[in-house]
């Protein structure tokens, strides 16, 4: 059963949440994970995909869209399917994507905004009630 890692950033900055997908998605490719990071919609997709390439300035995360290239180690989507990728999956959208299951880890980053927080409420309740093993970690800077 998947491990589902909740990170509650503390800042109501909807920008907090792509820029620490950032750094989890750097770290993870480091250590030799493939990494799908689900997007909400194109808009956000589109921020992350500049983000990656700009968030740290010695460094950047190789990377692409889900859509054209499916081996990528790490790739950005929206649709309703993640390809061979097993290892990580950043959910950034506001639903459990269909194809949850198929990762050893997901990450949930969540900020103080209501909207966010109570989808988020919603995905953990999903997540309980199919019996992934949950852990939360509260942060207490960025």
């Amino acid at each position: 059963m998947s491990k589902v890692d909740f990170y509650i950033l503390p800042t109501d900055a909807l920008s907090a949440r792509l820029d620490f997908a950032c750094k989890l998605c750097e770290k993870a490719w480091r250590l030799g994970h493939r990494v799908y990071l689900h997007c909400q919609d194109a808009a956000q997709r589109d921020e992350l995909d500049q983000r990656l390439w700009q968030f740290k300035g010695e460094a950047f995360v190789p990377h692409d869209h889900h859509e054209q290239h499916l081996d990528a180690s790490v790739a950005l989507g929206i649709g309703s399917d993640a390809g061979a990728h097993r290892d990580l999956l950043i959910n950034l959208g506001a639903d459990v994507p269909g194809f949850v299951g198929q990762f050893e880890r997901i990450a949930e980053i969540v900020v103080e905004d209501p909207s966010i927080r109570q989808a988020a409420r919603e995905r953990f309740r999903f997540y309980r009630e199919q019996g992934y093993a949950l852990q939360d970690h509260r942060l207490q800077r960025l």
